[in-house]
């Protein structure tokens, strides 16, 4: 996949997040820095590019926002499952369905506009 463009790979690649590989990734790198201000701070800001500390808040905040996406995609998930079971959708569809087939055989039954 990584030999591709990113556009091809780009278009059809899952956007399911995975804060755990995330987490497993960026986790040495912490570590070896121990400690590191809050990214986009005043002291963050007047850190040097090239200090491992910047960016080892980046990394931090990288794994931050891994683990937003993927709760907001469970939550997206339970809330599909949810609506899904709260009715019958394929007695509403059939329902629509003979619905539309009906006015469709009956053309002069159909509201126009005034």
């Amino acid at each position: 996949m990584t030999n591709l463009p990113a556009s091809t790979w780009l278009a059809t690649a899952s956007q399911q997040v995975s804060w755990a590989d995330v987490h497993a990734f960026v986790l040495p790198k912490l570590v070896r820095v121990g400690d590191w201000p809050m990214l986009g701070s005043p002291v963050w800001c007047d850190l040097d590019d090239r200090d491992p500390i910047k960016w080892a808040s980046v990394l931090d905040g990288g794994q931050h926002w891994a683990l937003r996406v993927e709760y907001l995609q469970q939550a997206e998930c339970d809330a599909s499952r949810a609506i899904s079971a709260a009715e019958d959708w394929v007695t509403i569809a059939r329902t629509i369905k003979a619905r539309s087939d009906y006015f469709a055989t009956r053309p002069w039954m159909n509201r126009r506009a005034a």
